[in-house]
């Protein structure tokens, strides 16, 4: 496995992550099961292991740990903060108050006393972002938190966070983790170039387009799957079913899975640090991970361009962070006095 700068922390990481959602009550319920996934992919050499709290409500964290036991100092381990743990309103967002009491949640289920990288979920228009850097500055002052990023935040909040870490001489955001993939590639008009622009690593999710870039998912034919059964919405838009039958003889004819295409594809990209890989089972690993020497040659990448052209989605990504600016209509219209020109 070759390694790659995460940005400008100095720290090397693998352009294969392994990224932790589908272990516990959400995916695969068998810790042994999960751990032995943990160990395999170790043991190929990744190194960077990516989990949340939110991940079973913690369960994920506590696999991690447990795998971890003796090997803790080989693996740069992030986790992140964020989303609604539990019915109080507090216990949630991108606050002071939540980020102290969950960074120590995180360190207790994962049996370790710092994290490697320390990313805020996603956006939270509810706090001033100096609120959430100043927190998570002190954190790294503290030596419970190495470096510290965001996931699927918009470019313009990126920029924002960024100047806010240089005009207050706070800690700022070496990393992004955003969705990429073939099917979904509206990163490379403004994300990915920020990115660079400011040295940050780039951690990109679903690299395989929530599963339908693996092949099963065809156009007109049923698939049976763990992920198709919880959110079909994933499987059903026309638009990218389409994309999917193009790159199915693109992928045969260059004598590779469409799964292995994929990968390779996301992680092309130079703005593309690592890609997460998101096994719920040994075979998904061992399928994945017999495709990391593969390199596409221009030939092929021109062609991925004309079917999928690059900057742009082929249909949404539901997964992704809303703006309140386009979620709330109250945002968005005016009140109806004042609708009219005259």
């Amino acid at each position: 496995m070759r390694y790659r700068s995460l940005g400008r922390t100095g720290i090397q990481v693998s352009p294969y992550a392994l990224g932790t959602m589908m272990f516990g009550a959400l995916g695969n319920p068998d810790h042994d099961g999960s751990i032995r996934i943990i160990h395999r992919a170790l043991d190929a050499g990744i190194n960077l292991i990516d989990t949340a709290d939110v991940y079973s409500y913690g369960e994920s964290e506590e696999i991690v740990g447990k795998a971890l036991k003796g090997r803790r100092d080989g693996v740069v381990l992030a986790s992140k903060v964020h989303y609604p743990m539990g019915e109080d309103p507090n216990n949630r967002g991108n606050s002071r108050r939540w980020i102290m009491t969950a960074v120590e949640n995180s360190l207790r289920r994962l049996q370790t006393d710092h994290l490697d990288l320390y990313q805020i979920h996603r956006p939270d228009p509810t706090v001033d972002i100096e609120e959430t850097l100043s927190a998570l500055t002190d954190l790294i002052h503290s030596g419970k938190v190495r470096a510290i990023g965001t996931s699927t935040f918009p470019a313009s909040e990126i920029v924002e966070a960024q100047w806010v870490a240089e005009r207050r001489g706070l800690a700022r955001f070496h990393t992004e983790q955003p969705p990429y993939s073939i099917v979904n590639r509206s990163i490379e008009r403004e994300v990915l170039p920020v990115a660079q622009r400011y040295g940050m690593g780039t951690l990109v999710w679903s690299p395989l387009g929530q599963g339908l870039l693996t092949g099963r998912h065809r156009k007109g034919k049923q698939t049976d799957s763990h992920r198709s059964g919880h959110t079909p919405q994933y499987f059903s838009d026309e638009r990218k079913l389409d994309v999917v039958e193009q790159l199915v003889p693109l992928a045969e004819k260059a004598g590779l899975p469409l799964s292995h295409l994929a990968m390779a594809f996301a992680i092309a990209h130079p703005g593309v640090t690592s890609a997460i890989l998101g096994p719920r089972t040994m075979e998904q690993l061992d399928d994945l991970l017999a495709g990391a020497d593969v390199t596409l040659d221009d030939e092929i990448l021109d062609r991925i361009d004309e079917i999928a052209p690059p900057g742009t989605d082929a249909g949404p990504n539901q997964a992704v962070y809303t703006p309140p600016a386009v979620s709330d209509v109250r945002l968005r219209r005016r009140p109806i006095a004042e609708r009219s020109a005259a």
